[in-house]
Protein backbone atom coordinates (compact mmCIF):
# COMPACT_ATOMS: atom_id res chain seq x y z
CA UNK A 1 0.00 0.00 0.00
CA UNK A 2 1.43 3.47 -0.60
CA UNK A 3 2.03 6.36 1.21
CA UNK A 4 -1.00 8.14 -0.96
CA UNK A 5 -3.44 5.65 -0.36
CA UNK A 6 -3.02 5.78 3.72
CA UNK A 7 -3.18 9.38 3.79
CA UNK A 8 -6.21 9.70 1.49
CA UNK A 9 -7.75 7.24 3.95
CA UNK A 10 -6.99 8.98 7.44
CA UNK A 11 -7.14 12.69 6.22
CA UNK A 12 -8.39 13.14 2.76
CA UNK A 13 -9.02 16.94 1.21
CA UNK A 14 -11.69 17.92 -1.19
CA UNK A 15 -9.73 20.48 -3.08
CA UNK A 16 -6.26 19.14 -2.90
CA UNK A 17 -4.23 16.36 -4.34
CA UNK A 18 -1.52 14.34 -2.85
CA UNK A 19 1.53 14.28 -4.79
CA UNK A 20 5.37 13.03 -5.22
CA UNK A 21 6.74 11.37 -1.66
CA UNK A 22 10.42 11.16 -1.41
CA UNK A 23 13.15 10.15 2.04
CA UNK A 24 15.24 12.93 2.96
CA UNK A 25 17.93 13.60 5.41
CA UNK A 26 18.74 16.53 7.92
CA UNK A 27 22.01 17.99 8.49
CA UNK A 28 21.79 15.77 12.17
CA UNK A 29 21.68 12.29 9.54
CA UNK A 30 17.85 11.96 10.47
CA UNK A 31 15.52 10.52 8.23
CA UNK A 32 11.99 12.12 7.34
CA UNK A 33 9.20 11.36 4.91
CA UNK A 34 8.24 14.52 2.92
CA UNK A 35 5.18 14.55 0.77
CA UNK A 36 3.75 17.19 -1.53
CA UNK A 37 0.56 18.52 -2.00
CA UNK A 38 -0.83 20.40 -4.83
CA UNK A 39 -4.31 22.24 -5.64
CA UNK A 40 -6.85 19.40 -7.17
CA UNK A 41 -7.37 20.79 -11.00
CA UNK A 42 -9.64 23.56 -11.62
CA UNK A 43 -10.34 24.22 -7.58
CA UNK A 44 -9.98 28.02 -6.45
CA UNK A 45 -8.15 29.01 -3.54
CA UNK A 46 -10.77 30.46 0.09
CA UNK A 47 -9.67 33.23 1.18
CA UNK A 48 -8.30 32.39 5.04
CA UNK A 49 -10.07 35.56 6.56
CA UNK A 50 -13.77 35.01 5.33
CA UNK A 51 -13.44 31.44 3.57
CA UNK A 52 -14.60 32.54 0.56
CA UNK A 53 -13.55 31.37 -2.66
CA UNK A 54 -11.40 34.13 -5.43
CA UNK A 55 -9.29 34.18 -8.33
CA UNK A 56 -5.47 33.17 -7.84
CA UNK A 57 -2.93 36.29 -7.05
CA UNK A 58 0.55 34.69 -7.00
CA UNK A 59 2.20 31.57 -5.46
CA UNK A 60 4.39 31.63 -2.36
CA UNK A 61 7.63 29.47 -1.60
CA UNK A 62 7.06 26.09 -0.82
CA UNK A 63 6.32 25.54 2.94
CA UNK A 64 7.20 22.18 5.01
CA UNK A 65 4.13 21.21 7.92
CA UNK A 66 4.84 18.47 10.06
CA UNK A 67 2.63 15.85 10.00
CA UNK A 68 1.86 13.12 12.83
CA UNK A 69 4.58 10.49 13.00
CA UNK A 70 5.02 7.16 11.05
CA UNK A 71 6.85 4.33 12.90
CA UNK A 72 9.20 6.82 14.10
CA UNK A 73 10.01 8.52 11.21
CA UNK A 74 8.74 12.62 10.93
CA UNK A 75 6.35 13.19 8.47
CA UNK A 76 6.43 16.68 6.31
CA UNK A 77 3.44 18.18 4.04
CA UNK A 78 5.35 20.01 1.56
CA UNK A 79 2.69 22.62 -0.21
CA UNK A 80 3.60 26.21 -2.25
CA UNK A 81 0.60 28.10 -0.66
CA UNK A 82 -1.60 30.66 -3.02
CA UNK A 83 -2.65 33.97 -2.59
CA UNK A 84 -6.23 35.06 -3.18
CA UNK A 85 -7.36 37.99 -4.64
CA UNK A 86 -10.71 38.55 -1.81
CA UNK A 87 -13.19 41.24 -2.68
CA UNK A 88 -13.88 41.22 1.19
CA UNK A 89 -10.76 40.85 2.73
CA UNK A 90 -7.90 41.81 0.08
CA UNK A 91 -4.88 39.54 -0.72
CA UNK A 92 -4.88 36.87 1.56
CA UNK A 93 -3.10 33.78 2.15
CA UNK A 94 -5.03 30.67 1.05
CA UNK A 95 -6.64 28.19 3.29
CA UNK A 96 -5.15 25.56 3.69
CA UNK A 97 -7.66 22.89 5.54
CA UNK A 98 -4.46 20.99 7.43
CA UNK A 99 -2.91 24.25 8.78
CA UNK A 100 -3.92 26.77 10.93
CA UNK A 101 -2.50 30.29 10.46
CA UNK A 102 1.44 30.69 10.31
CA UNK A 103 1.63 27.59 12.35
CA UNK A 104 4.16 24.95 11.25
CA UNK A 105 2.49 21.96 12.79
CA UNK A 106 -0.49 20.24 11.09
CA UNK A 107 -3.57 20.51 13.24
CA UNK A 108 -3.64 16.82 13.20
CA UNK A 109 -0.32 16.61 14.59
CA UNK A 110 -1.03 19.69 17.27
CA UNK A 111 -4.44 17.63 18.17
CA UNK A 112 -1.69 14.45 18.58
CA UNK A 113 0.36 16.17 20.82
CA UNK A 114 -2.21 17.66 22.80
CA UNK A 115 -3.42 14.32 23.40
CA UNK A 116 -0.69 13.08 24.72
CA UNK A 117 0.40 16.30 26.36
CA UNK A 118 -2.86 15.28 28.90
CA UNK A 119 -1.11 12.13 29.94
CA UNK A 120 2.15 12.83 30.37
CA UNK A 121 4.47 15.94 30.76
CA UNK A 122 4.89 18.18 28.18
CA UNK A 123 8.70 17.61 28.63
CA UNK A 124 8.42 13.88 27.77
CA UNK A 125 5.83 14.32 25.06
CA UNK A 126 8.83 16.28 23.05
CA UNK A 127 11.19 13.90 23.71
CA UNK A 128 8.87 11.11 22.94
CA UNK A 129 8.33 12.32 19.72
CA UNK A 130 11.42 14.33 18.93
CA UNK A 131 10.04 17.94 19.03
CA UNK A 132 10.66 20.68 21.42
CA UNK A 133 8.45 21.69 24.50
CA UNK A 134 7.31 25.10 22.67
CA UNK A 135 5.84 23.14 20.07
CA UNK A 136 3.96 20.88 22.92
CA UNK A 137 3.24 24.59 24.61
CA UNK A 138 2.11 25.81 20.85
CA UNK A 139 -0.47 22.39 20.10
CA UNK A 140 -2.21 22.74 23.31
CA UNK A 141 -2.60 26.33 23.43
CA UNK A 142 -4.62 26.05 19.91
CA UNK A 143 -6.47 22.93 21.25
CA UNK A 144 -7.17 25.39 24.62
CA UNK A 145 -8.01 28.57 22.50
CA UNK A 146 -10.67 26.81 20.54
CA UNK A 147 -12.23 24.74 23.08
CA UNK A 148 -12.65 28.14 25.22
CA UNK A 149 -14.52 29.65 21.75
CA UNK A 150 -16.94 26.94 21.30
CA UNK A 151 -17.37 26.08 24.75
CA UNK A 152 -21.14 26.05 26.44
CA UNK A 153 -21.61 28.32 29.49
CA UNK A 154 -25.12 28.33 29.32
CA UNK A 155 -27.35 26.66 32.58
CA UNK A 156 -24.31 27.14 35.25
CA UNK A 157 -25.99 26.94 38.75
CA UNK A 158 -23.41 26.71 40.83
CA UNK A 159 -19.97 27.72 41.38
CA UNK A 160 -16.94 27.05 43.74
CA UNK A 161 -14.32 29.62 44.64
CA UNK A 162 -11.04 28.91 45.87
CA UNK A 163 -7.24 30.34 45.88
CA UNK A 164 -4.23 28.19 45.26
CA UNK A 165 -0.79 28.65 45.92
CA UNK A 166 1.20 29.18 42.58
CA UNK A 167 4.77 30.06 43.27
CA UNK A 168 6.77 30.40 46.24
CA UNK A 169 6.76 33.93 48.09
CA UNK A 170 2.11 34.02 48.67
CA UNK A 171 1.51 33.77 45.00
CA UNK A 172 -1.68 32.69 44.80
CA UNK A 173 -3.99 31.64 41.38
CA UNK A 174 -7.55 32.61 42.36
CA UNK A 175 -9.81 29.63 40.99
CA UNK A 176 -13.80 29.10 39.88
CA UNK A 177 -15.11 25.56 39.16
CA UNK A 178 -18.46 24.39 37.79
CA UNK A 179 -19.45 22.08 40.43
CA UNK A 180 -23.42 21.50 39.08
CA UNK A 181 -24.24 17.84 39.92
CA UNK A 182 -24.01 17.21 35.97
CA UNK A 183 -20.81 18.99 35.24
CA UNK A 184 -17.77 19.71 37.39
CA UNK A 185 -14.98 21.39 35.62
CA UNK A 186 -12.50 24.45 35.55
CA UNK A 187 -14.05 27.75 34.17
CA UNK A 188 -11.68 30.44 35.06
CA UNK A 189 -8.10 30.98 36.36
CA UNK A 190 -6.71 34.47 37.38
CA UNK A 191 -3.76 35.92 38.94
CA UNK A 192 -3.71 36.76 42.81
CA UNK A 193 -6.21 36.51 44.77
CA UNK A 194 -7.88 39.67 45.58
CA UNK A 195 -11.01 41.51 44.72
CA UNK A 196 -10.28 42.86 41.72
CA UNK A 197 -9.14 39.29 40.54
CA UNK A 198 -12.45 37.74 41.27
CA UNK A 199 -14.37 40.81 39.46
CA UNK A 200 -12.47 40.02 36.10
CA UNK A 201 -13.95 36.53 36.63
CA UNK A 202 -17.75 38.35 37.03
CA UNK A 203 -16.96 40.23 34.18
CA UNK A 204 -16.25 37.78 31.80
CA UNK A 205 -19.27 35.53 33.04
CA UNK A 206 -21.58 38.43 32.29
CA UNK A 207 -24.41 40.24 34.60
CA UNK A 208 -27.05 37.63 33.03
CA UNK A 209 -25.02 34.43 33.47
CA UNK A 210 -24.05 35.82 37.12
CA UNK A 211 -27.92 36.20 38.54
CA UNK A 212 -28.94 32.59 36.92
CA UNK A 213 -26.86 31.49 39.83
CA UNK A 214 -28.41 29.28 42.79
CA UNK A 215 -25.30 28.42 45.04
CA UNK A 216 -21.70 29.82 45.63
CA UNK A 217 -19.42 27.75 47.64
CA UNK A 218 -16.00 29.63 48.77
CA UNK A 219 -13.69 29.69 51.53
CA UNK A 220 -13.53 32.70 54.38
CA UNK A 221 -11.67 34.85 52.31
CA UNK A 222 -12.74 37.99 53.15
CA UNK A 223 -12.17 39.90 49.01
CA UNK A 224 -13.89 36.84 47.92
CA UNK A 225 -17.29 37.43 50.08
CA UNK A 226 -17.70 41.16 49.12
CA UNK A 227 -17.34 40.44 45.65
CA UNK A 228 -19.99 37.50 45.73
CA UNK A 229 -21.90 39.49 47.87
CA UNK A 230 -21.85 42.77 44.92
CA UNK A 231 -21.92 40.03 41.60
CA UNK A 232 -24.09 37.20 42.83
CA UNK A 233 -26.17 38.50 46.13
CA UNK A 234 -29.25 36.23 45.28
CA UNK A 235 -27.03 33.13 45.34
CA UNK A 236 -26.78 31.01 47.98
CA UNK A 237 -23.38 31.58 49.51
CA UNK A 238 -21.91 28.29 51.41
CA UNK A 239 -19.45 28.42 53.27
CA UNK A 240 -16.75 25.58 52.56
CA UNK A 241 -16.85 22.97 55.39
CA UNK A 242 -13.35 21.83 54.65
CA UNK A 243 -12.13 25.47 55.38
CA UNK A 244 -14.07 25.67 58.45
CA UNK A 245 -12.20 21.89 59.97
CA UNK A 246 -9.18 23.28 58.67
CA UNK A 247 -9.11 26.67 61.05
CA UNK A 248 -10.05 24.40 63.88
CA UNK A 249 -7.06 22.13 63.12
CA UNK A 250 -5.01 25.11 63.15
CA UNK A 251 -6.39 26.29 66.29
CA UNK A 252 -5.87 22.87 67.94
CA UNK A 253 -2.37 22.57 66.59
CA UNK A 254 -1.20 26.08 67.57
CA UNK A 255 -2.42 25.78 71.34
CA UNK A 256 -0.57 22.21 71.14
CA UNK A 257 2.28 24.15 70.00
CA UNK A 258 2.65 27.01 72.82
CA UNK A 259 1.75 24.79 75.47
CA UNK A 260 4.51 22.42 74.32
CA UNK A 261 7.10 25.47 75.04
CA UNK A 262 5.11 26.14 78.38
CA UNK A 263 5.89 22.20 79.80
CA UNK A 264 9.26 22.71 78.67
CA UNK A 265 9.92 25.57 80.51
CA UNK A 266 8.31 24.88 83.78
CA UNK A 267 10.57 21.15 83.59
CA UNK A 268 6.70 19.42 84.01
CA UNK A 269 6.68 15.70 82.23
CA UNK A 270 6.30 16.23 78.07
CA UNK A 271 3.22 14.66 77.69
CA UNK A 272 2.32 16.36 74.56
CA UNK A 273 5.42 15.07 72.83
CA UNK A 274 4.46 13.44 69.55
CA UNK A 275 0.64 14.43 69.91
CA UNK A 276 0.16 16.02 67.44
CA UNK A 277 -1.68 13.62 64.85
CA UNK A 278 -3.07 12.47 67.91
CA UNK A 279 -5.37 15.72 68.02
CA UNK A 280 -5.37 16.72 64.81
CA UNK A 281 -6.64 13.76 63.07
CA UNK A 282 -10.12 12.13 62.95
CA UNK A 283 -10.70 10.06 65.54
CA UNK A 284 -11.62 6.32 63.18
CA UNK A 285 -8.44 7.35 61.33
CA UNK A 286 -5.94 7.13 64.35
CA UNK A 287 -3.78 4.31 64.71
CA UNK A 288 -3.69 2.38 67.95
CA UNK A 289 -0.71 4.06 69.21
CA UNK A 290 -2.14 7.40 68.52
CA UNK A 291 -5.56 5.93 70.10
CA UNK A 292 -3.66 5.08 73.29
CA UNK A 293 -1.77 8.56 73.37
CA UNK A 294 -5.18 10.58 72.98
CA UNK A 295 -7.07 8.44 75.72
CA UNK A 296 -3.69 9.79 77.81
CA UNK A 297 -3.87 13.11 76.93
CA UNK A 298 -7.47 12.94 77.54
CA UNK A 299 -7.14 12.35 81.36
CA UNK A 300 -5.16 15.36 81.72
CA UNK A 301 -6.23 18.99 82.50
CA UNK A 302 -4.77 20.64 79.40
CA UNK A 303 -5.38 23.82 77.41
CA UNK A 304 -4.79 21.43 74.37
CA UNK A 305 -7.18 19.07 75.68
CA UNK A 306 -9.90 21.52 75.85
CA UNK A 307 -9.39 22.75 72.33
CA UNK A 308 -9.58 19.20 70.78
CA UNK A 309 -12.77 18.32 73.02
CA UNK A 310 -14.26 22.07 71.54
CA UNK A 311 -13.21 20.82 68.19
CA UNK A 312 -14.64 17.22 68.04
CA UNK A 313 -17.44 18.93 69.70
CA UNK A 314 -18.23 21.50 66.50
CA UNK A 315 -18.41 17.93 64.42
CA UNK A 316 -21.91 17.86 65.90
CA UNK A 317 -22.99 20.75 64.05
CA UNK A 318 -22.61 19.19 60.35
CA UNK A 319 -24.85 16.44 62.15
CA UNK A 320 -28.40 18.67 61.94
CA UNK A 321 -30.97 18.57 59.14
CA UNK A 322 -32.48 21.82 59.79
CA UNK A 323 -31.62 25.64 60.44
CA UNK A 324 -33.17 26.05 63.54
CA UNK A 325 -31.34 23.14 65.43
CA UNK A 326 -28.00 24.04 64.04
CA UNK A 327 -28.19 27.72 65.05
CA UNK A 328 -28.88 26.41 68.11
CA UNK A 329 -25.60 24.14 68.57
CA UNK A 330 -23.53 26.89 66.92
CA UNK A 331 -24.92 29.64 69.53
CA UNK A 332 -23.98 27.42 72.97
CA UNK A 333 -20.73 26.65 70.94
CA UNK A 334 -19.99 29.98 70.47
CA UNK A 335 -20.58 30.58 74.13
CA UNK A 336 -18.46 27.42 75.74
CA UNK A 337 -15.28 28.46 72.96
CA UNK A 338 -15.56 32.08 74.67
CA UNK A 339 -15.77 30.82 78.25
CA UNK A 340 -12.97 28.66 77.26
CA UNK A 341 -10.09 31.42 78.11
CA UNK A 342 -8.23 29.90 74.94
CA UNK A 343 -7.17 32.71 72.69
CA UNK A 344 -7.16 30.45 69.44
CA UNK A 345 -10.44 28.80 70.08
CA UNK A 346 -12.06 32.16 70.90
CA UNK A 347 -10.65 33.53 67.55
CA UNK A 348 -11.75 31.20 65.60
CA UNK A 349 -15.26 31.38 67.34
CA UNK A 350 -15.80 34.32 66.82
CA UNK A 351 -14.96 34.00 62.98
CA UNK A 352 -17.89 31.59 62.68
CA UNK A 353 -20.00 33.73 64.63
CA UNK A 354 -19.58 37.11 62.03
CA UNK A 355 -20.13 34.28 59.34
CA UNK A 356 -23.20 32.57 60.84
CA UNK A 357 -25.42 33.25 58.33
CA UNK A 358 -23.20 31.79 55.25
CA UNK A 359 -22.58 29.05 57.96
CA UNK A 360 -26.44 28.12 58.04
CA UNK A 361 -26.45 28.21 54.14
CA UNK A 362 -24.96 24.85 54.30
CA UNK A 363 -28.52 23.45 56.23
CA UNK A 364 -30.21 26.09 53.32
CA UNK A 365 -29.05 24.18 50.51
CA UNK A 366 -30.02 20.96 51.06
CA UNK A 367 -26.41 20.00 52.19
CA UNK A 368 -26.05 19.13 48.52
CA UNK A 369 -23.43 22.28 47.83
CA UNK A 370 -19.80 21.05 49.38
CA UNK A 371 -16.40 22.21 49.03
CA UNK A 372 -15.50 18.47 48.95
CA UNK A 373 -15.59 19.08 44.99
CA UNK A 374 -13.53 21.73 44.96
CA UNK A 375 -10.85 19.79 46.89
CA UNK A 376 -10.38 17.19 44.39
CA UNK A 377 -10.33 19.29 41.40
CA UNK A 378 -7.65 21.47 42.97
CA UNK A 379 -5.34 18.15 43.99
CA UNK A 380 -5.98 17.80 40.65
CA UNK A 381 -4.51 21.29 39.87
CA UNK A 382 -1.52 20.84 41.97
CA UNK A 383 -1.36 17.35 40.34
CA UNK A 384 -0.63 19.03 36.87
CA UNK A 385 1.42 21.71 38.16
CA UNK A 386 3.73 19.25 39.52
CA UNK A 387 3.51 17.42 36.53
CA UNK A 388 5.10 19.84 34.28
CA UNK A 389 7.42 20.61 36.88
CA UNK A 390 6.17 23.99 37.98
CA UNK A 391 5.60 26.63 35.11
CA UNK A 392 7.69 29.74 34.57
CA UNK A 393 4.88 32.00 33.59
CA UNK A 394 0.84 32.30 34.25
CA UNK A 395 0.09 31.70 30.29
CA UNK A 396 2.15 28.27 30.69
CA UNK A 397 0.14 27.34 33.77
CA UNK A 398 -3.01 28.68 32.46
CA UNK A 399 -3.36 26.66 29.30
CA UNK A 400 -2.43 23.37 31.14
CA UNK A 401 -5.21 23.72 33.69
CA UNK A 402 -7.75 24.67 31.20
CA UNK A 403 -6.14 21.63 29.10
CA UNK A 404 -6.48 19.08 32.23
CA UNK A 405 -9.78 20.70 33.97
CA UNK A 406 -11.79 22.52 31.35
CA UNK A 407 -13.39 19.55 30.01
CA UNK A 408 -13.23 21.63 26.67
CA UNK A 409 -14.87 20.59 23.65
CA UNK A 410 -12.61 19.45 20.87
CA UNK A 411 -12.93 19.68 17.16
CA UNK A 412 -13.82 16.84 15.46
CA UNK A 413 -10.84 15.00 13.43
CA UNK A 414 -11.73 12.43 10.42
CA UNK A 415 -9.26 10.26 12.01
CA UNK A 416 -7.91 9.23 15.92
CA UNK A 417 -4.00 8.80 16.14
CA UNK A 418 -3.97 8.25 19.84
Amino acid sequence: MRWKSILNRVERYKYFVYERDRWAQDEAGELSLQIEIRPRAHSRPQCSGCGETGPGYDTLPQRAFEYVPLWGIRVFLLYAPRRVECGRCGVRVEKMPWAEGKQTLTRSYMQFLATWARRVSWQEVARFFHTSWEQVFRSVSWMVEWGLAHRELTGIRALGIDEVLFHRGHRYLTVVYQIDAQAKRLLWVGVERTSQTLLRFFRFFGKERAAQLRFICSDLWQPYLQVVKKKAGQALHVLDRFHVVMNLNKAVDQVRAQEVKELKEKGLEPILTHSRWCVLKRRENLTEKQEIKLADLLRCNLKTTRAYLLKEDFQFFWSFRGVLWARRFLKGWYQRALRSRIEPMKKVARMLGDHQPLLLNWFRAEKQISGGVIEGLNSRLKLTLRKAYGFRTFRAAEVALYHTLGALPEPEWTHKFC
